[in-house]
């Protein structure tokens, strides 16, 4: 899980996109009015997780007013554009994300962190790969046991949502905030046919900007 800071405006956003990406990517050119996802890649620290690239650019341009976003969005190339539409996420409040998130897609839910520290508090489980000599094979553990979990509260309805990112000494600030991620299976009892909700797996987490609608 990482902090990011979103773009303040388009000269911002440009000069730190178009970069000409990683040294071994040859097609690429650093200020060119060009913006390819290996150049996005490289300010996010990823390689080719297309859906976590998207997710990323876009909390980053959630800070720009619509006229600047659309400049930089038509500044991506046909492929990233593809991915930018696939992937882009939804922004959600928790209710919304309990009502309509769909599973594998990307999202970003604002609200305030509520740090769980106990299994007293919560208990769910989610599904983990785990090798047992050569075999993969995926069991249920319990998600406080692997994850940083805190209950995202809605300020308005004080409606929570399940968010969680990896373990990690620094926690989330409990004040407003968005949390970017993706929308995951948590089974409520330790029965792969038990009761189920959602949780987000937190992978970027930015302040709420305001910004103009021009």
């Amino acid at each position: 899980m990482n902090f990011i800071t979103p773009y303040k405006n388009l000269d911002e956003a440009t000069t730190s996109l178009d970069n000409g990406g990683r040294y071994y990517n040859f097609l690429t050119t650093a200020e060119d009015g060009i913006i390819s996802s290996a150049e996005v890649g490289k300010v996010a620290g990823l390689f080719n997780d297309r859906q976590k690239i998207v997710l990323y650019l876009a909390m980053c341009l959630s800070g720009l007013r619509v006229s600047e976003k659309r400049q930089v969005e038509k500044s991506l190339t046909e492929e990233l554009k593809i991915s930018y539409e696939k992937y882009f996420p939804k922004h959600l409040k928790p209710y919304e994300a309990k009502e309509s998130g769909q599973l594998g897609t990307n999202a970003v839910i604002t609200g305030v962190p509520v740090y769980i520290d106990s299994k007293k508090d919560f208990n769910g489980f989610v599904m983990m790969p785990i090798m047992t000599g050569s075999v993969m094979t995926m069991i249920l553990i319990p998600i406080i046991d692997h994850y940083d979990v805190y209950h995202l509260k809605d300020e308005a309805t004080s409606e929570t949502f399940i968010i969680a990112h990896a373990r990690s000494k620094e926690k989330l600030p409990q004040k407003r905030l968005m949390a970017g991620g993706i929308l995951k299976e948590l089974k409520l009892k330790k029965d792969e046919k038990g009761p189920v909700e959602k949780y987000l797996e937190v992978y970027y987490v930015a302040e709420r900007v305001k910004k103009s609608s021009i």
